[in-house]
């Protein structure tokens, strides 16, 4: 993170690399994000298999929703069962590279598992700090891989001021959401895909499940780079940030017109991973919604856990209560007509609900 306590980015000579990042070059490359070496840091490669996930057509809860064209980007069916694996293969190759020797962040769950298994592929250190009440597969995985986990009564902020105020004493390298510029290059990938995936074009509407924002943040970036490189023109997909209704400091400022947002308190949702109450990219994304003419749209944990029981039964996709989240949103603005029937519209299922089994075992008593 800048001195001046605000995010910045990694950047790359895309003339250059617009000379071999082309369409063909892309047909012979390996299925991993790493395949957009162009514009990704020039540190040695770090991959489990991430990134080329499927986009599959959600025809029958298309129908249901008066929408031709939907689609679930299933990111479930990253390494460790989540989109946190593509921030963690760039950003952990990038540590290695710098000569870090222990990487440390606070985590709602997913990141620290992706943390803790790409450090162990890496041969570093990992010290991971969350909730207590982090669901119990994600504190199981990040111990299985050998890191130090620190449970804290709290939210992911207080996690986050532990990271923050030990950490130059510790000697970690601190590897949080947006303090660091390589987790959002890991997570841009996913704007590349669905350029390929839409065979050179991009959907209408893509809708995001958003806690700290860095995959909204990542595929904007993406899209700035690719019309850059001569890819893509200045229209852009609309962008629908989701949050959950006990938890959504950005659709509260967004509904107020803000240009940042006030933190949340007392912050309370089941999908851990959209308790979130003070991201720090707050600006940032504000700004990508309204330069994307997108919208903000929050739901009640009883909405995602219904929706993510239709999506399951429907289309044969377990998702994590943020991914359901986004059927849920889905849902209220198509209603509203602000999705024409014809547009392309992207649902983020951002991890797996078999992660996820104690809210799960809730609602599916129901």
């Amino acid at each position: 993170m800048c001195t001046c306590g605000k995010p910045y980015f990694a950047r790359y000579d895309l003339a250059q690399a617009a000379r071999t990042l082309t369409h063909q070059n892309l047909l012979t490359r390996p299925k991993n994000l790493w395949r957009y070496a162009e514009v990704l840091p020039g540190c040695a490669p770090l991959t489990l298999g991430e990134g080329m996930t499927p986009l599959v057509p959600a025809e029958r809860l298309g129908a249901a929703m008066g929408l031709k064209r939907l689609y679930v980007k299933d990111e479930a069916l990253n390494p460790t069962g989540s989109f946190k694996a593509r921030g963690m293969s760039v950003a952990v190759a990038q540590a290695k590279h710098l000569g870090a020797k222990t990487l440390a962040a606070p985590t709602a769950g997913n990141a620290g598992g992706a943390l803790a298994a790409y450090a162990a592929a890496a041969g570093l250190g990992a010290v991971i700090v969350m909730p207590a009440d982090t669901p119990a597969a994600n504190v199981m995985e990040c111990r299985a891989f050998g890191a130090k986990v620190i449970e804290l009564n709290g939210l992911i902020s207080d996690c986050g001021r532990y990271v923050a105020e030990r950490k130059d004493h510790e000697g970690w390298y601190d590897i949080s959401t947006l303090k660091e510029p390589y987790r959002v290059e890991g997570k841009k990938t996913m704007g590349y895909e669905l350029w390929e995936q839409f065979d050179g074009e991009l959907p209408e509407v893509i809708l995001y499940p958003t806690g700290g924002g860095v995959g909204l943040i990542g595929m904007c970036k993406a899209f700035d780079e690719m019309q850059e490189m001569g890819w893509i023109g200045a229209e852009r997909p609309r962008m629908v940030v989701v949050q959950a209704a006990g938890c959504a400091p950005i659709v509260k400022a967004w509904e107020q017109k803000q240009d940042t947002a006030e933190p949340i308190q007392h912050a309370a949702t089941i999908a851990s991973g959209l308790r979130v109450p003070g991201p720090l990219g707050d600006f940032l994304m504000l700004r990508m919604l309204r330069q994307t003419r997108g919208t903000a749209v929050s739901v009640t944990d009883e909405e995602m856990l219904h929706a993510g029981r239709d999506l399951a039964a429907a289309e044969g996709i377990f998702a994590a209560p943020e991914g359901a989240a986004t059927i849920a949103a889905g849902r209220k603005i198509a209603a509203s007509g602000w999705i024409r029937r014809e547009e392309a519209v992207v649902l983020f299922n951002t991890g797996s609900g078999y992660k996820y089994s104690e809210a799960w075992q809730r609602a599916l008593k129901d």
